[in-house]
């Protein structure tokens, strides 16, 4: 069975910072991609960014660019999201998911983490 689980978030006053984990069991890390992805409740979801298991980094969301970071963890099923000098707009439900190599499909997804950001 194919699980992502990410967790990490939480409520910080802007300008703060917040580091989600996305651990990924059931597949070969090395044929997936994992991608991060934040909804608003009323909006389309956003892709934040995605990383490949070599490291890869093969996406950052303008609106996320020099805030935030995308990283591999030394255990290969575990991909990090480094959120730096957050705003209150960056306030979402944030979700990891997982690419099978280039299909250009989200196969499958976490439940997802709330991060709230205070002005």
């Amino acid at each position: 069975e194919v699980q992502l689980q990410a967790s990490g978030g939480g409520l910080v006053q802007a300008g703060g910072s917040l580091k989600l984990s996305c651990v990924v069991h059931g597949v070969t890390r090395d044929e997936y991609t994992i991608g991060w992805f934040r909804q608003v409740p009323g909006k389309e979801r956003e892709a934040v960014s995605c990383i490949r298991s070599n490291g890869e980094q093969e996406f950052y969301a303008y609106s996320v660019k020099d805030r935030f970071t995308i990283s591999n963890g030394n255990a290969k099923n575990i991909a990090y999201l480094q959120m730096n000098n957050l705003k209150p707009e960056d306030t979402a439900a944030y979700y990891c998911a997982a690419q099978y190599r280039d299909s250009g499909t989200w196969n499958f997804w976490g439940q997802g983490t709330l991060v709230t950001v205070s002005s």
